[in-house]
């Protein structure tokens, strides 16, 4: 009988390798767990939760000015770029410390430096080499940039939250939800911000009316959002940086950031010579227990590139830690669904969404019946804003049942999260009528919708 060092080594300390380790090793199984970097991985270093602290001091703007609607008087608020920098890093340092404190106390070995796989059970770790029954593979992604003359003048988001000094112009390149993210929270800050997609509509995959709405708001709120527009160079002169686009235009910019899309963190694995398999792009091939094509070896998360949502990474690493270990005692063995799972934008106004768009819904059933309200919120009605929000159900007319919901405005994550469990449970549009709304709150649109837009 072969006798290895560890039941499970786990590669990467990010979300889901510190679940899938801590809960293994909780279960009494012998784990190591291997991190490069700072411990939490993208979401609590560089992505979810700085990125949520900035976009609440962002807000703030919008809420001083809004005041005086409401009779509050005070002073030209000012905004201290290297204070809040400082207030997140703090924040950080104390986060990698609990998902440090949490592993050790779970028993597991923690090594850093980057590991690297040499067989199905071995790993090597600086000179170092382990093994163990099982590996899992969770070093999660990293920003892609085009290669375009004057990249190197360019920046990612996993350098944007200590970027010196705080650029009073920026340009943000990119569609999707990390790029509308960070030019609605730098425009929030007091940055004079562009946004240029090459799309037809930021936001591709999402409802199309939904990208529309968001479109204008951020356009409402200051953005200069330049659709079907792309770079072709970018050099830095005495003013700044010049960004000339393929249309031949020019842009002046003190920074220039690139979120244009991420790629699973695969190099130096060792992953080729093992011949796993993989995607195109990089990407770890699975099944639907996270297994590669190599028996022992597993993937979770960013780096088999399925939904980069950190509660999805999480469940992930939960059906491998049942599927190596066994279930916890009165559970049976979790597996994961990708259908119906909420997801938000924090852009002002945030966006959150569960379900289908209505083009997919018009794709799977026979008929459709969309419900949708855009509306002035009760709090713009004295704060000055023109901001609006938007509220959509899309359901299948056959069974009744609410198959898409949709949202854009404040606190939208926070009402989206509740409607998430109704729709698990199959909610039907009889359902949503009947339940009674909590007045006067903006939710309570997804229970009084009772016109039908459009079939």
């Amino acid at each position: 009988m072969t006798t290895f060092d560890f039941d499970l080594f786990v590669v990467g300390g990010g979300s889901a390798g510190v679940r899938a380790a801590r809960m293994a090793g909780q279960r009494g199984a012998r784990v190591a767990l291997a991190e490069a970097g700072a411990m939490g991985g993208t979401c609590v270093n560089v992505g979810c939760i700085p990125k949520k602290l900035y976009s609440y001091a962002a807000g703030y703007a919008q809420s001083f000015e809004e005041a005086q609607g409401y009779g509050w008087s005070a002073g030209e608020p000012v905004f201290h770029w290297e204070r809040l920098k400082a207030q997140r890093a703090r924040e950080i340092g104390r986060l990698n410390g609990v998902y440090t404190e949490l592993l050790v106390k779970a028993g597991v070995q923690l090594m850093s430096g980057w590991a690297s796989l040499l067989d199905a059970h071995t790993v090597a770790v600086g000179t170092r080499r382990y093994t163990a029954r099982a590996i899992l593979v969770a070093t999660g992604g990293q920003p892609s940039v085009p290669q375009i003359p004057g990249a190197e003048h360019v920046m990612t988001s996993d350098a944007i939250f200590d970027l010196t000094p705080f650029p009073r112009r920026l340009l943000v390149v990119g569609g999707g939800y990390i790029a509308c993210e960070f030019a609605s929270i730098f425009q929030g800050m007091g940055a004079q911000v562009t946004q240029l997609y090459r799309g037809r509509q930021v936001l591709r995959g999402f409802d199309d009316e939904v990208r529309d709405f968001i479109a204008v708001q951020m356009r409402e709120h200051g953005v200069a959002l330049r659709l079907q527009a792309d770079v072709a160079a970018i050099s830095r002169q005495a003013q700044g940086l010049q960004v000339q686009l393929l249309d031949g235009s020019m842009v002046e910019a003190d920074a220039v950031l690139y979120a244009t899309g991420r790629v699973p963190k695969v190099l130096g694995l060792g992953l080729e010579a093992l011949g796993l398999a993989q995607r195109s792009d990089g990407a770890i091939v699975v099944n639907e227990h996270y297994q590669t094509s190599v028996p022992s070896i597993y993937a979770v998360g960013d780096v088999t590139a399925r939904l980069q949502l950190t509660p999805v990474v999480l469940a992930e690493a939960m059906v491998v830690v049942d599927q190596l270990f066994g279930p916890a005692p009165g559970q049976a063995p979790r597996s994961l669904s990708y259908e119906l799972i909420p997801t938000a934008v924090f852009t002002h106004p945030n966006i959150a969404t569960v379900g289908w768009t209505e083009a997919q819904a018009r794709e799977r059933c026979e008929r459709v019946r969309i419900y949708r309200v855009d509306f002035k919120p009760l709090r713009h009605t004295l704060s000055g804003s023109r901001e609006r929000t938007l509220m959509k159900l899309v359901v299948d007319d056959a069974s009744d049942r609410v198959v898409g919901l949709h949202m854009v405005g404040a606190d939208a994550g926070d009402i989206v999260q509740g409607f998430a469990v109704a729709m698990k449970a199959g909610a039907t549009k009889a359902v949503f009528d009947s339940t009674i709304g909590i007045h006067p709150t903006a939710a309570e649109e997804f229970v009084t919708m009772r016109e039908i837009s459009r079939f």
